[in-house]
C-alpha cells in the first residue's frame, strides 16, 4: 500500500499553466504504475493520463496534448503538467497508484488502481 498526497491545485485563468504533484509514501514507488483522474461537478470520475513503471504514458482525448504526466522515482513523485488550461478542465484531480510486476503497462480504468489520493481542486476561470 502507498499513501498519496496531491498538491499544486488552485484558481487560474484560461490559458494558464499549472503543475500538480503527487507525493507517495511507502516502499517501492518504482513498483507502481501511476495515473491521474479528474471529477468535475455533477460528472463521473474520468481518466486523464497514466504512466507505466518504465515511463511510457497513455492519455485520454481529454488530455488533448495539453495535460502530460511524468514521474521522478528518486522523489517518489508523479506530476501532471497542465498547459493552456480551459474552463472545462475545472475539476478535482486525483492521483492513483497500481502495484504491478509489469513494467510496460499503463492502467486507464479507475477500478484497476489500488490507492488514491484525497484530490486537489483545479478551477479555471474564463
Amino acid at each position: 500500500q502507498v499513501q498519496l498526497v496531491e498538491s499544486g491545485g488552485g484558481l487560474v485563468q484560461a490559458g494558464d499553466s499549472l503543475r500538480l504533484s503527487c507525493a507517495a509514501s511507502g516502499r517501492s514507488f518504482d513498483m507502481y504504475a501511476m495515473g491521474w483522474f479528474r471529477q468535475a461537478p455533477g460528472k463521473e470520475r474520468e481518466f486523464v493520463t497514466a504512466i507505466t513503471r518504465s515511463g511510457s504514458t497513455a492519455s485520454s482525448d481529454a488530455a488533448n496534448g495539453r495535460l502530460s504526466i511524468s514521474r521522478d522515482n528518486a522523489k517518489n513523485t508523479v506530476y501532471l503538467q497542465m498547459n493552456t488550461l480551459k474552463p472545462e478542465d475545472t475539476a478535482v484531480y486525483y492521483c492513483a497508484a497500481k502495484f504491478t510486476l509489469t513494467q510496460a503497462v499503463a492502467f486507464t480504468r479507475s477500478y484497476e488502481y489500488d490507492d488514491w489520493g484525497q484530490g486537489t481542486q483545479v478551477t479555471v476561470s474564463s
